[in-house]
């Protein structure tokens, strides 16, 4: 991707569109144009779009929540959209996991799944901030894996799409992810308090620390090579992670748990133990600074 198409992602990422300027839902020409195709690319990326005039509807607006688990929150918008996209998105024989849906082991016998977080970031979509993210995969029993990620945030009106062996596009446009290199400077995609806890500061010579409140968000910007990597030492969900996931994958990045391990999803449990992201070089040392916390 150009400079000029770099700096023009990030200044759209930098504005909120106020409420009474969300666009309709569909697909446009530049989400897919250029795409190598996908028979569900349509489909899914229509859907998501749909889901995210819901997720704008509510955007600030004071939307009803509560708490499901001890401090873990839902709004009236996780539940809107995750009920039109378990109504449309699949099709046939194709199961489902959400992290707002009763788990139904038929997915683990299914040739196709798809893993979706309605909103990824509740708390910071409650709290007004333009932190959050739609995420959407379609995970494929022949593939053993995800063929078609899509990540959206409507606020910034970025949408992230992957397809296997088709690389990573962000609004429509192919991008190419710079390698990393120790002398420059890294960014990182981590909690503050996670950052202390692994003392990431110390092991590089400039390293800037960024928290954000989505996960499949945070994955989106390290594929697309907008942040350099992503360190998570909590659990974390297939839901949070199977549309991004595929998304590094395809930008040449490595994926793991916090212990090494490759991710695999649609198990019968959809936990992790973390997560250590990046390009193979700052994944290893992520990974050697991670391993020495035990």
């Amino acid at each position: 991707m150009g400079q000029e198409a770099l700096h023009g992602a990030r200044d759209r990422r930098a504005r909120v569109r106020p409420l009474g300027r969300t666009r309709a839902a569909g697909v446009r020409k530049t989400d897919l144009e250029g795409l190598n195709p996908h028979p569900r690319l349509d489909h899914a990326v229509a859907l998501t779009r749909a889901a995210g005039t819901i997720a704008m509807r509510f955007f600030r607006q004071d939307p009803e929540r509560w708490e499901k688990t001890p401090g873990a929150i839902v709004t009236e918008a996780d539940i809107a959209i995750d009920r039109l996209l378990r109504a449309e998105l699949p099709l046939g024989d194709e199961a489902w996991l959400s992290e707002e849906s009763p788990d139904d082991e038929i997915r683990l016998r299914a040739e196709h799944v798809w893993i979706v977080d309605p909103i990824d970031g509740t708390r910071s979509y409650a709290l007004g901030r333009p932190e959050f993210a739609i995420s959407v995969a379609l995970w494929d029993r022949s593939a053993k894996g995800v063929v078609l990620g899509i990540v959206l945030n409507p606020a910034t009106d970025e949408l992230f799409v992957a397809i296997r062996g088709g690389g990573v596009w962000l609004n429509g446009i192919a991008l190419q992810v710079r390698p990393w290199s120790p002398d420059t400077a890294t960014e990182l995609l981590v909690s503050g308090r996670e950052a202390k806890q692994a003392q990431l500061d110390r092991h590089f010579a400039t390293c800037r620390i960024r928290g954000l409140g989505s996960l499949a968000y945070r994955l989106a910007l390290v594929a697309t090579g907008r942040a350099d990597g992503l360190v998570s030492l909590r659990r974390v969900a297939d839901w949070d992670l199977a549309a991004a996931v595929l998304m590094v994958e395809e930008g040449g990045g490595r994926v793991t748990d916090r212990h090494g391990r490759s991710l695999r999803l649609n198990r019968p449990t959809a936990q992790h133990d973390g997560l250590v992201v990046g390009q193979p070089p700052l994944h290893d040392r992520l990974q050697n600074v991670i391993a020495a916390l035990g």
